[in-house]
C-alpha cells in the first residue's frame, strides 16, 4: 500500500499537551484555527497520560482531538511520546531507569513543556521496557490509523537526548554487541583501544570520562548509531500497523554542535522518515539572521530532497527562561507581527514547505507558561495571530502551489560536514565549541557577502565543484579518500589548517599534514601551535588583504604547491596546489573562528575565495544584510529577497550563471520588480520579503 502524500504546504501548531488548553475551549479553538487557515494540529500523545495502569488506556481526550480535526477539515499529526513513561512502570522496572555518567538513576519528573509526569522515560535498551513501549505504539496506531482526522505521525520529539545518559547495564550490553559487530574479537578491541588486558566482552565497560582515546570515540559513535537504531524501531512499529500515513520527525538543527554529545545528527534522523523539520525559536537563539538561515539550510541539506518543515517556529514571547536573561527586547524576546512575518518567510526562502508553532495558544502551567503561541492566553486572536493567519492563507492558496514545487538551487559553495571531526573535538575538549566556531564562522563569512553556502555531508560531496573544509583536525580515513578522489576528478577544495593531524583513533601522525594529505596539498608542516586562547587575533595575508584566523596555527614549507599567503612573521600560511584535474588551497588556521572572534570584520577572504575559484555567485545583491535566494523546479523560477532590517530598502539584484537572462514577472509577495540592463530592482519592506517570479525574456 502506498503512503498518503503530504500536503503541498502545511500550516499548523502543536495544540494539546495534556492538560492544556482547557477542555471547554477545544471546539471554539478548532473553529478559529480552521477559519484562520490552519490545516493541521500536532498533539503530544503522552504514554504516561494514556496508559494509566497496565493495559488500561485512557484515549478520551485524544479521541476528541481527532474528531474535532475531522469536523473542521484539519488533519492531526500524532506525536508519539514514549519519552514519558507511565508512573507505575518506574516502580515495576527499576533496572530500566536511565543512568547518568556519575551513576545516578533518574526518577520520574515533570516536563516543563506539558506539565505531565513520566519524563525522561525509561531506557529502551532494556528489552522488557521496549516491549512495553512497543505495545503502546501498536495500540496507538491501531486506534487511529483509519480515523479521517489523521494526517501522520511524528516520532522521537526533537531527535536528541541528554548527553549524560544512558550508562545502565542494558546500554552497556548493547555497546558490547556493537563492538563485537565492529571488531569481531575482544583481543582486537584490546589492541585498538590500547587496553591490552581485556580478555572477555564482559571486561568492557562504558568509558565515563571524555578524552581523545579510541574507547571514547567508539562510545560516541555507538551512541549515535544506537539512537537511530531506536528511532528506526519506533518508525517500523508504527509503519507495520499503519503503512498508509506518512511518518515525520523534527530535530533541533543540532548537527553542527550537538551530534557528538546529544546524538543530534540531522542527516541520520532525516533518512528515517518521509519528511523532516526543525525546532528553531528566535527567543532562544537570537535574532541575527544568519543564525536562522544556517539552521534551516542545515535541515534542508540533511533532508536530501525530502520535504521539510519549520516544525516549531516562534509565535509569541518567552518570559523567564535562562536563554533570554539580559538580552534586549529586540533580540527575539518580544515577538511582533513583523517578526513573525520575517522569521516564517525566511524559513520558506531557505526551502521549508510547512510551519508549525510549538503552541497554538500558550500553556497555563509550568515554566513555559505564556510562551510561543500566536494566540492569547485565553485563545483569543491577537495582532500576531492575524499575521499568522495572513501567511497561512496565502501559503496554502491554490495560486501559490507552483511556488512550493520550486526548490532552492544548489549553493555557490559547499561547507563539508564530517561527523567524526565533531566527535573528536567533543572527546578531546569536552565540548564542540572550537569545531562549531569554525563551521558556523565559515557560514557567516560567506553569508555576509550574500554567498549561498550549502552544508554538505561528506557522503554528498560529488554534487559540488567547490568545497570548504572547516576544522579538519581529525579526519577518518574514508573522508580523506573521498576528498582526495573528488579533487583528483576535478573538484576545488579549500581547507582550514591542521588537516588530518589526528587519525580516527586519536593518534598524531608524525608527518604533517597527516594521513598522506601532504601529496594532496603539496606542502609539509614547518610549524604548529595549538593555543586557541592566544590566537584570537592571529592574522595572515591572502589575496593582498589581512585576514583573521584563530584556534590553531600551522605554517608550511611548500613541496609541489606554491605559497599564496603569509603570517605576520613571514611564515607561509596559505599553499595553493594543482592535484589531478582539480586544485586545493590550504589555509593554516581557522578563518571561520576569526569571524566568530571578530564579527564586525568585513571578512573579504570569503568573497575572494569564490573569485579565486572562478565561481560566479547565483545572484548578486547591492545592499549588505539583505539576502537573495533563487528557487527553481517544476513550478518555475522564483527570486526571494529577504530584508531583516527595520527599514525598507530598494535592492538591485543581478542573477548569474543560467539565470542571467531571466526577467521579472509577477510578484508573489511584496512589490513588483523592474528590469534594466540585466539588473532587477525591487523595494522590500522592513522585516519583510519580496518574491518575484522569473521567466525567459
Amino acid at each position: 500500500m502506498s503512503r498518503q502524500p503530504l500536503l503541498p504546504f502545511t500550516y499548523g501548531a502543536v495544540y494539546f499537551r495534556k492538560s492544556n488548553p482547557p477542555r471547554d475551549d477545544w471546539e471554539r479553538d478548532y473553529a478559529i484555527a480552521a477559519q484562520d487557515g490552519y490545516s493541521a494540529f500536532r498533539h503530544w500523545f503522552l504514554w504516561s497520560a494514556i496508559e494509566v495502569a497496565p493495559d488500561e488506556y485512557d484515549w478520551a481526550d485524544y479521541d476528541r482531538q481527532l474528531d474535532l480535526a475531522a469536523q473542521h477539515s484539519m488533519t492531526t499529526i500524532i506525536a508519539e511520546m514514549i519519552t514519558a513513561a507511565p508512573e507505575w512502570a518506574f516502580g515495576r522496572y527499576p533496572h530500566a531507569r536511565f543512568e547518568t555518567r556519575s551513576g545516578q538513576k533518574l526518577n520520574s519528573t515533570m516536563s516543563g513543556s506539558c506539565v505531565t509526569g513520566g519524563f525522561p522515560g525509561l531506557c529502551p535498551d532494556n528489552e522488557d521496557v521496549r516491549a512495553l513501549a512497543e505495545r503502546f505504539l501498536r495500540a496507538l496506531a491501531e486506534r487511529y490509523r483509519d480515523h479521517p482526522g489523521l494526517g501522520g505521525y511524528d516520532i522521537w520529539n526533537e531527535c536528541t537526548y541528554w548527553d549524560d545518559v544512558c550508562y545502565c547495564p542494558a546500554t552497556a550490553s548493547k555497546f558490547r554487541q556493537w563492538l563485537q559487530a565492529k571488531y569481531g574479537n575482544v583481543r582486537v578491541v584490546a589492541q585498538a583501544w590500547q587496553r591490552h588486558s581485556l580478555t572477555a566482552w564482559e571486561d568492557i565497560q562504558i568509558p565515563r570520562h571524555l578524552g581523545a582515546y579510541p574507547d571514547v570515540l567508539d562510545w560516541l559513535a555507538f551512541r549515535v548509531d544506537n539512537a537511530y537504531r531506536l528511532m528506526a524501531w519506533r518508525r517500523d512499529v508504527i509503519r507495520e500497523v499503519d503503512p498508509e500515513h506518512p511518518i515525520v520527525a523534527h530535530g533541533v538543527a543540532g548537527g553542527l554542535s550537538r551530534a557528538a554529545g546529544y546524538a543530534s545528527d540531522d542527516w541520520r534522523a532525516a533518512e528515517q522518515v518521509d519528511a523532516y523539520g526543525l525546532t528553531w525559536i528566535a527567543s532562544r537563539k537570537g535574532d541575527a539572521p544568519w543564525q536562522q538561515w544556517h539552521a534551516v539550510d542545515l535541515t534542508r541539506a540533511a533532508s536530501r530532497g525530502k520535504p521539510f518543515w519549520h516544525a516549531e517556529a516562534q509565535g509569541g514571547a518567552l518570559w523567564l527562561q535562562p536563554q533570554v536573561v539580559n538580552r534586549p527586547r529586540s533580540d527575539g524576546r518580544i515577538a511582533t507581527p513583523d517578526d513573525l512575518r520575517l522569521w516564517h518567510m525566511l524559513s520558506f526562502a531557505a526551502g521549508a514547505t510547512g510551519l508549525f508553532y510549538p503552541r497554538w495558544r500558550p500553556l497555563l502551567d509550568g515554566p513555559l507558561f505564556g510562551a510561543f503561541g500566536p494566540y492569547g492566553m485565553d485563545g483569543s486572536r491577537t495582532s500576531r495571530s492575524e499575521m499568522a493567519s495572513r501567511i497561512a492563507q496565502w501559503a496554502q492558496s491554490p495560486e501559490q502551489a507552483d511556488l512550493w514545487r520550486a526548490r532552492p538551487v544548489r549553493g555557490d559553495i559547499g561547507i563539508v560536514v564530517v561527523p567524526e571531526s565533531q566527535h573528536f573535538a567533543h572527546a578531546q575538549q569536552s565540548d564542540t565549541e572550537l569545531y562549531a566556531a569554525s563551521v558556523l564562522g565559515a557560514y557567516r563569512g560567506f553569508f555576509q557577502h550574500n554567498i549561498q553556502a550549502d552544508w554538505v555531508h561528506i557522503n554528498d560531496i560529488d554534487a559540488y565543484k567547490l568545497l570548504y573544509l572547516p576544522y579538519p583536525v581529525m579526519l577518518p580515513r574514508y573522508a580523506v579518500q573521498r576528498l582526495t578522489a573528488w579533487v583528483q576528478a576535478g573538484g576545488t577544495l579549500i581547507s582550514e589548517g591542521c588537516p588530518g593531524y589526528f587519525d580516527d583513533r586519536g593518534h598524531v601522525d608524525p608527518s604533517q599534514p597527516g594521513l598522506g594529505l601532504e601529496e594532496l596539498f603539496g606542502a609539509q608542516e614547518s610549524y604548529v601551535e595549538f593555543t586557541p586562547d592566544l590566537l584570537t587575533d592571529l592574522m595572515f595575508m591572502s589575496q593582498g588583504r589581512w585576514v583573521y584566523g584563530g584556534t590553531f596555527q600551522q605554517a608550511y614549507r611548500p613541496t609541489t604547491g606554491k605559497s599564496a599567503g603569509w603570517y605576520v612573521d613571514g611564515r607561509v600560511a596559505v599553499v595553493d596546489h594543482a592535484y589531478g584535474q582539480g586544485r586545493t588551497r590550504l589555509i593554516g588556521t581557522m578563518p571561520g573562528a576569526g569571524i566568530v572572534a571578530h564579527p564586525d570584520d568585513p571578512a573579504p577572504l570569503f568573497a575572494e575565495l569564490l573569485r579565486w575559484a572562478g565561481v560566479e555567485p547565483q545572484v548578486r545583491c547591492s545592499v549588505p544584510g539583505i539576502q537573495a535566494r533563487l528557487h527553481a523546479g517544476e513550478g518555475g523560477v522564483f527570486l526571494w529577497v529577504v530584508n531583516p532590517q527595520h527599514a525598507s530598502a530598494t535592492v538591485e539584484l543581478t542573477p548569474g550563471g543560467p539565470w542571467r537572462d531571466l526577467r521579472p514577472g509577477a510578484s508573489r509577495w511584496g512589490e513588483e520588480a523592474t528590469l534594466e540592463n540585466g539588473v532587477i530592482t525591487v523595494t522590500v519592506g522592513a522585516r519583510d520579503v519580496a518574491i518575484v517570479e522569473l521567466a525567459e525574456a
